[in-house]
C-alpha cells in the first residue's frame, strides 16, 4: 500500500475514534477540512508540521500514530 494511503487511513481511523466529522476535526487540528478529506483518501503528501497537527488533535504521540501493523510491514 502506499505510504500516503497508510497515513489517510490512519488519520481516518484515528479521527472515527474520537467521533468527530473531518470538519471538527479539522478545525481541533488548525487546518482546512478539504486538507483532512485530501489526506484521508491519499491525495495529497502531508508535511511532518501538518502530520504534527494531526497527532496533537488526536490525542497520541508519534510513536502511538505509526504503532501499527500498516507501518510495521
Amino acid at each position: 500500500m502506499d505510504i500516503k494511503l497508510k497515513i489517510g487511513a490512519r488519520i481516518k481511523e484515528l479521527r472515527t475514534e474520537l467521533g468527530l466529522s473531518q470538519e471538527a476535526f479539522a478545525y481541533k487540528a488548525g487546518i482546512d477540512r478539504t486538507y483532512v478529506s485530501d489526506v484521508e483518501n491519499g491525495r495529497r503528501n502531508i508535511s511532518a508540521e501538518l502530520l504534527e497537527k494531526i497527532i496533537i488533535a488526536s490525542e497520541i504521540t508519534f510513536a502511538d500514530f505509526f504503532n501499527t501493523k500498516e507501518f510495521k510491514k
